[in-house]
């Protein structure tokens, strides 16, 4: 085992600086120019780091991409948490998850919507909604699930499994919504995220009733046909 201060640590420092600022250097790129204009060779040399190199640590721009993803799972932990403790309702806990998701990815709006045609497709890698990326997806879910739990929101026991991912597809069409809002402070995404929750937590109240069990049916089917590889 490495000592702190050992050549094996100092190495694994200097790579992990490296992979960093190849990292950083990209999503300015892709901020700047778009994904699809951006090259290896453009990374390289905004980073400063030999283009073999740069393709050592990272073998494509989609393997830079499904980096960032990982980062923000990282990096969104503990504020997306914070907002889940803090909860005073579902309502209030969904908007506060979906302001800290505002916060972190504002510098990258412009990146992320290059990224739209990319995210539309499943079959692709970089998609959200890829297989690939089945861990992200259930990772962020796991969210939803805590906060209904913390809400102590009454939910039927046949769409129990599958509400967190219907608030987590709902969460992507209000970041798409997002990324192309132009009003001053997003105002329009805030007021269509209030209008439409009110919407979502009616329904989820409403799905208790004993006549709602054939539309919880048709929801879980639309779900597993959505999120099924």
């Amino acid at each position: 085992m490495s000592e702190p201060g050992s050549i094996a640590v100092r190495r694994t420092r200097k790579s992990d600086e490296t992979r960093t600022r190849i990292l950083d250097a990209a999503l300015d790129l892709f901020r700047e120019r778009g994904f699809d204009a951006t090259t290896m060779r453009d990374i390289a040399r905004e980073s400063g780091v030999a283009l073999g190199a740069t393709y050592y640590h990272f073998e494509s721009k989609e393997a830079i991409v499904l980096a960032f993803y990982e980062l923000a799972k990282e990096e969104l932990q503990e504020p997306l948490e914070a907002a889940v403790d803090h909860a005073k309702g579902l309502a209030d806990g969904f908007g506060a998850l979906l302001e800290a998701k505002f916060a972190y990815y504002t510098p990258n709006k412009k990146f992320l919507g290059a990224l739209f045609p990319h995210s539309a497709d499943p079959r692709d890698p970089l998609s959200l909604f890829s297989e690939h990326n089945r861990h992200i997806r259930q990772a962020d879910a796991q969210f939803f699930s805590r906060l209904l739990e913390k809400s102590q929101t009454r939910v039927p026991g046949d769409l129990a499994p599958y509400l967190p991912s219907l608030l987590w597809l709902y969460q992507m069409a209000l970041l798409l919504f997002w990324i192309y809002d132009d009003t001053e402070d997003h105002a329009r995404t805030r007021l269509v995220t209030e209008k439409s929750l009110a919407v979502v937590t009616r329904a989820i109240e409403m799905s208790n009733l004993p006549f709602s069990g054939p539309l919880r049916k048709k929801v879980a089917d639309l779900i597993e046909a959505v999120t099924k590889r």
